[in-house]
């Protein structure tokens, strides 16, 4: 049996290391995630773009699509359909890289008066039942660096509502993030900046 002869690692002839193809990150515009969307190659995934990642979200369940409707309903009385918009789960984009799907948004102006996908809101709401963390530090600084002056997370399982108001760059950090928040809970009541006037009580925000 003959023996098998290797080459020493001085004769071996590997390709330089400048022409080895290595794994890169796709990072995705606005404008590419919605057309991904349209094709339905996600179809069924629930998933929203944060500084250009695809991140997938947890399934909604009954109680959180309950928390929407008490929202909606709530928020209904205080927008009037004749001069807001209370937009249900629809796209927000913030930036070129970042469209983070609110729950709720509340934008300025009848919806037959935006002839383009509105880029801001006046108030921002994420009903939270399995999220909260996230909806309370990433999300958080993701509407704050929007510059969204109101921000609020309807926590299901605590019964109560997270307030996030004046959006700001931290001095030391440079990350975005709100100078103030504000806890309320079931027994209490919020009054949206863009309704000065008009409280809703927090129990009506919850299913």
């Amino acid at each position: 049996m003959s023996a098998l002869t290797v080459a020493p690692p001085s004769k071996l002839h590997l390709p330089a290391l400048q022409s080895v193809a290595l794994p890169t990150k796709k990072r995705w515009s606005v404008s590419e995630f919605h057309r991904l969307s349209e094709s339905g190659i996600i179809k069924g995934v629930p998933t929203i773009l944060i500084d250009g990642e695809l991140v997938v979200i947890p399934l909604a369940n009954h109680p959180h699509d309950m928390g929407i409707a008490a929202c909606s309903a709530a928020l209904s009385k205080q927008f009037d359909a004749d001069n807001f918009w209370v937009r249900i789960q629809m796209a927000l984009p913030l930036g070129q890289d970042t469209d983070p799907g609110p729950d709720l948004a509340i934008i300025a102006g009848a919806w037959r008066t935006h002839q383009r996908q509105p880029t801001t809101a006046l108030l921002v709401v994420e009903v939270s039942d399995s999220t909260l963390r996230f909806d309370t530090t990433e999300k958080a600084r993701l509407y704050a660096a929007g510059g969204i002056a109101d921000y609020w997370v309807v926590d299901i399982n605590g019964r109560q509502v997270h307030l996030f108001r004046d959006p700001l760059k931290d001095a030391v950090t440079g990350e975005a993030r709100y100078a103030t928040t504000t806890v309320i809970d079931a027994a209490g009541s919020v009054t949206a900046l863009a309704a000065q006037g008009f409280s809703i009580a927090v129990a009506d925000l919850l299913p």
